[in-house]
Parts: C-alpha cells; structure tokens; sequence
C-alpha cells in the first residue's frame, strides 16, 4: 500500500504544481469563475496558485507531508464554490461554453480529490487498513 500512497502522493503534487503554476501564468480564467461574494479575486487567484505551489513542495517534504495535506483537502472544499459557480452560470472559457459532461464529473470528483490529499498525505488510511 506504501507504494501506491507515494505513487498517488507524486502525481497529486504534480496535478497541484501545475495548477499552482496555471494559476499564476493565466489567471483569468480562474479570475472569471471566482463567485462574486469573493472579495478580490485576482488576489485571492493568486493566493491560491501559491497555495497549490506550497501544498505541492509540503507533499513531498516529509515534515510537512500530513499538514499539506489537510492544508490541501481544505483548499479543495474552499474552491468548491467557483466550480459550482462555473457549472450553473455557464460562464465560457476562453470563449468555450463546458456543458455538463465537463461539470457534472468535475463537480463529484471534488470529494475524490479531498480524499486523496488526506490518503496521499497519510493523514487517513480509509477505506484501506494497515496490516
């Protein structure tokens, strides 16, 4: 199980680096789908890259490895709301309109990803068991 974790753990660092850098190099796309409540949303896009960028270096850094994780299960269930906000005001990227075959599986991945940032990290084992 301990090569699967660090499998998942690498790809999962890789996946929030990319983002992280995404989120720093073009940040208009993340900026239109922030919800309006959101007080300045460039700044928090760009908070949030960095956010990614750390919680990547944290899942690879032993010391750090169970607070990026938590720290990164948080920041999934956070940016929930631009995501739902995405999908129901159909706002387009780049000039394209997603339809729900993007959203839908989008959307219910969102838990997936919140759980492997907590199984990847070893903060939880469920639903597999040590023996």
């Amino acid at each position: 199980m301990e090569r699967s974790r660090t499998i998942a753990r690498y790809v999962l660092a890789a996946l929030y680096a990319l983002a992280g850098i995404a989120h720093l190099a073009r940040p208009a796309g993340f900026v239109a789908i922030t919800p309006d409540w959101v007080p300045l949303p460039g700044l928090v896009v760009a908070l949030t890259g960095i956010a990614e960028l750390a919680g990547a270096i944290g899942l690879m850094t032993p010391p750090l490895r169970r607070a990026a994780g938590i720290g990164l299960a948080l920041y999934a269930l956070c940016v929930w709301p631009a995501n739902i906000n995405h999908a129901l005001n159909d706002i387009p990227l780049g000039g394209a309109h997603l339809n729900w075959w993007y959203h839908g599986p989008r959307l219910a991945l969102q838990p997936v990803i919140i759980w492997w940032a907590l199984w990847a990290s070893a903060v939880i084992d469920w639903p597999f068991r040590r023996r």
